[in-house]
């Protein structure tokens, strides 16, 4: 993957050219940027530069690494037990997935990873047995006698046993060993890690950026590309989905409008009640991941219906794909209740990603979405 294949981001690309062309090449580097930005791609195109620029095979080497394929290039990603993969799962037993993957979704998401592999119901880990095969491949000696790179995407997802095992290999690396890291969330990993990594942070991808990919790379019209990078808020994984109209997302309409007309008839309503804990049962049965995605879609929703109340139309882009009204249920979205909505909604979030109980967290967001919708706004 070259640095022209990467969408926007110019000034990242500019910095890691010049400085690895000036021999400035940190040993640890942190890419933080939210789904969509394009962190990997530019770790993948900044990895093979340092490994092919400066290369006397310059054609054979990008080839190797344009197939993933570079016995320098090494990664660790987030994974999880399969039907193929019973016990002690590490990055190296899912490699041609990986380089499917890769080929095909450069800018997908984790979710997107877990569906590649079949367990979007689980969530991916890193974990000590893959510290471990870090630790062994960055032993050995350069194959070409050139960089070794070590691409370690969604790091924050480091168990701290894996954190603390590739802690001293990253603040005293061999020789010519460079660690890129990539988070959407930095603050999820441990600090001495963090302390030890040059950071870049990556902006959302500007409209522009995403309309003209769209546009070149996949034949989209002009006006349904800007409609859709409008939609996309920095975020090309998004813009794509949005474009195959992705079913996940009327799957989520449908549990929301459900989720909502339910939360606002139950309010002293014990037979209501009854239907919220079907709810939430339904959803606590799918994958986390799954959850997590809902209830960033919830999240949107809200916030979409509150610009719209507000008559901030111009930045309202979500289109319901049945016949619910946004514009009759934004009156119920605003400063007496938004904020409360939100932080249940990321408190929600926060307690699945740690394995929380999901009914009992559903059920209890449920509950407190019924007092929330029947709250008055406050008039100055």
């Amino acid at each position: 993957m070259l640095f022209n294949q990467i969408i926007g981001q110019e000034h990242i690309k500019k910095h890691l050219q010049q400085s690895a062309e000036n021999g400035r090449v940190p040993h640890a580097q942190l890419f933080v940027g939210k789904e969509g930005s394009g962190t990997l791609p530019m770790a993948i195109a900044y990895a093979q530069f340092l490994l092919c620029n400066f290369s006397e095979a310059l054609d054979s080497c990008n080839i190797k690494c344009n197939k993933l394929q570079h016995p320098d290039l090494h990664f660790a990603f987030p994974v999880t037990t399969s039907d193929a993969v019973k016990k002690h799962p590490v990055s190296d037993l899912f490699l041609e997935d990986w380089r499917h993957f890769v080929a095909d979704q450069p800018y997908g998401s984790l979710f997107n990873w877990l569906q590649q592999i079949g367990v979007e119901n689980k969530q991916g880990l890193i974990g000590v047995d893959e510290a471990e095969a870090v630790v062994k491949k960055l032993q050995l000696k350069s194959y070409e006698g050139g960089f070794k790179v070590m691409i370690i995407w969604m790091a924050e997802k480091m168990n701290i046993a894996a954190a603390n095992k590739l802690l001293k290999l990253i603040e005293e690396p061999p020789n010519k060993t460079v660690f890129l890291l990539i988070t959407e969330n930095e603050e999820q990993i441990i600090n001495t890690i963090r302390s030890r990594c040059q950071a870049l942070y990556f902006n959302a991808l500007s409209e522009q950026d995403i309309a003209n990919a769209l546009v070149v790379n996949h034949q989209v019209k002009d006006n349904e590309a800007a409609n859709i990078a409008h939609q996309a808020e920095g975020n090309f994984n998004k813009a794509l989905h949005l474009m195959q109209n992705d079913a996940a997302d009327l799957v989520f309409e449908e549990w929301f409008i459900a989720w909502i007309r339910t939360a606002f008839r139950a309010k002293g309503n014990a037979a209501v009640v009854q239907q919220l804990i079907s709810w939430s049962d339904t959803i606590a049965k799918t994958g986390r991941e799954t959850q997590k995605r809902f209830l960033e879609y919830c999240l949107q929703f809200f916030r979409q219906a509150l610009l719209l109340n507000y008559k901030s139309d111009q930045l309202v882009f979500m289109e319901t794909k049945s016949s619910f009204d946004l514009s009759k249920f934004a009156p119920f979205v605003h400063s007496g209740n938004i904020l409360e909505i939100e932080k249940e909604l990321n408190d929600a979030m926060y307690h699945i990603e740690r394995n929380g109980n999901a009914k009992i967290i559903l059920l209890d967001l449920s509950m407190k979405l019924t007092r929330f919708l029947h709250k008055k706004e406050e008039k100055v």
